[in-house]
């Protein structure tokens, strides 16, 4: 729930526009901001927004920063007075760049609205606490939902220490992956297959078995994406569970053997927020047995195999009884091309 203030309707100013600006700002940096999450910001001067911001890639500024910078160029040199709206809370430590929260103070900013706090152990509140002591008015809480969900994968990793993981899946409405004679190409059209490629420009890393090596020879990157270049986004590390045959397109990737759990602490440890599971239906099976997906895109083709002799979704056996059945929400459904995109989380 959001934290109110006194301040908010003498200043004129609505705080939950200036964040829908922050946010689109923040979708812009997307790809090119992992492990640090990316942020948006507005700069707002007499109920105008005068500066905007997204985080730059490693090393770079934050988004406070360059919305601050675009601001006090607009606005003379100076922001006293001003608020800094941002998706998420400022940080208060030494890093690559300064904290941001010094740089907020010096610079005379009298509030601050704050869509969610860091549940980074580095931030994690403390820079919220700093601005109040300094004096400056700060209010949280602003679209707070809409900013998580943008925000989910690396919300994700910071509490749990592992990626999200989302499981993608291109499927028959008969729930078929690919036919007996093992052809799956193509099940969805065009417009699927790009959004797939954006996941995958999203995503740090993406994961398939070596059975979807052997008969697909996927290349697992990103070419199919049209505004990959404008977003900066490069291909995602290729992961391969089980052994990876010699010419392989999906090269450069790496192996691994063994437990699922692990993989997704040494990925989480390695700063990876989101893994995108491609499958096939072995690999995507094991993810849901063992309880590892947090997230799942299927795209359904208006198609029908016609019969039980084709490819499931899901590889092994399933739950005894229907009380046993996984069970979620849908957040997402729309057309692409002639195909369904729906997305879907597990119940809380």
């Amino acid at each position: 729930m959001a934290e109110r203030s006194d301040s908010t309707a003498s200043a004129g100013i609505d705080d939950a526009a200036a964040m829908d600006a922050a946010i689109v700002a923040a979708a812009t940096a997307r790809c090119r901001t992992s492990p640090n999450p990316w942020v948006g910001c507005v700069v707002v001067v007499d109920s105008v927004i005068l500066g905007t911001g997204a985080t730059e890639p490693p090393g770079g500024a934050h988004a406070e920063r360059s919305a601050m910078d675009a601001a006090a160029s607009s606005n003379g040199g100076s922001i006293v007075g001003s608020t800094v709206v941002t998706t998420l809370e400022p940080c208060h430590h030494e890093g690559r760049t300064g904290p941001c929260t010094e740089a907020i103070v010096a610079a005379g900013v009298a509030r601050v609205v704050v869509a969610l706090e860091d549940p980074d152990p580095q931030v994690a509140g403390r820079g919220i606490a700093h601005l109040r002591q300094a004096g400056l008015d700060v209010v949280v809480g602003v679209r707070a939902d809409e900013v998580a969900e943008q925000l989910a994968p690396y919300l994700h990793q910071r509490r749990t220490g592992r990626p999200q993981v989302v499981l993608k899946m291109a499927t028959t409405i008969d729930g078929r992956i690919a036919a007996p004679d093992g052809s799956s190409r193509w099940i969805t059209g065009p417009e699927a297959r790009a959004d797939v490629h954006r996941m995958r420009a999203e995503s740090d890393a993406v994961c398939v078995g070596s059975g979807t090596v052997r008969a697909d020879d996927p290349r697992l990157d990103v070419r199919d994406w049209p505004d990959a270049e404008a977003m900066g986004s490069i291909d995602p590390r290729r992961i391969v569970l089980g052994a990876i045959p010699d010419g392989a397109r999906v090269l450069p990737a790496e192996e691994h053997h063994g437990d699922l759990g692990a993989l997704l602490d040494r990925l989480g440890g390695e700063g990876v927020l989101q893994l995108l599971v491609e499958g096939g239906a072995e690999v995507a099976g094991r993810f849901h047995r063992e309880g590892l997906v947090d997230r799942v895109v299927a795209y359904v083709a208006p198609a029908l195999l016609g019969g039980d002799d084709g490819r499931p979704l899901l590889a092994g056996a399933g739950v005894a009884t229907m009380a046993e059945a996984w069970r979620g929400r849908f957040v997402d459904v729309r057309r692409l091309g002639d195909d369904l995109r729906i997305e879907l989380v597990p119940d809380a």
